[in-house]
């Protein structure tokens, strides 16, 4: 039986590791922004420049914003939707073949997984380890 004091702590957790990957991705965008925006160029993403540095304040920030709790609900569901574009741009493994194709498939699907996990956590809410802020402060009840 799930108590609340699970269901709490389990939501940190899954702020924690959701937020992890953002957190090291987005810092070493940051500490090689012209690596971040050669990849960018890369992958074909449009304008490398403005989508190295949005994807380092999405991952950073966002990142940073899951860990506190701080508008946990939308911040997933912009965090997921971004999780799915950035699949699309970084693992298109329909264009690839061979093992680069298998490698840009797990990645792609690993995207779509990490949505899902955002999306859930969006619709649990941060739980009651987290910072309240605004109209997003209610913790949803058990």
């Amino acid at each position: 039986m799930i108590t609340p004091a699970t269901r709490d702590a389990a939501l940190l957790a899954s702020r924690l590791a959701l937020s992890v990957l953002f957190l090291v991705m987005g810092w070493g965008k940051l500490s090689d922004y012209s690596g971040a925006v050669a990849y960018m160029a890369q992958t074909g993403a449009p304008l490398p420049a403005l989508s190295a540095l949005v994807a380092t304040g999405v991952e950073l920030g966002i990142g940073v914003a899951l860990v506190l709790g701080v508008f946990v609900e939308p911040l997933a569901l912009l965090l997921a939707a971004y999780t799915i574009v950035t699949g699309f741009i970084g693992h298109h493994f329909w264009t690839m073949e061979g093992m680069l194709r298998y490698d840009m498939m797990i990645h792609f699907y690993k995207n779509i997984g990490i949505a899902g996990g955002l999306i859930a956590l969006a619709v649990a809410g941060p739980g009651r380890f987290a910072l309240r802020l605004g109209r997003f402060a209610k913790t949803p009840a058990l």
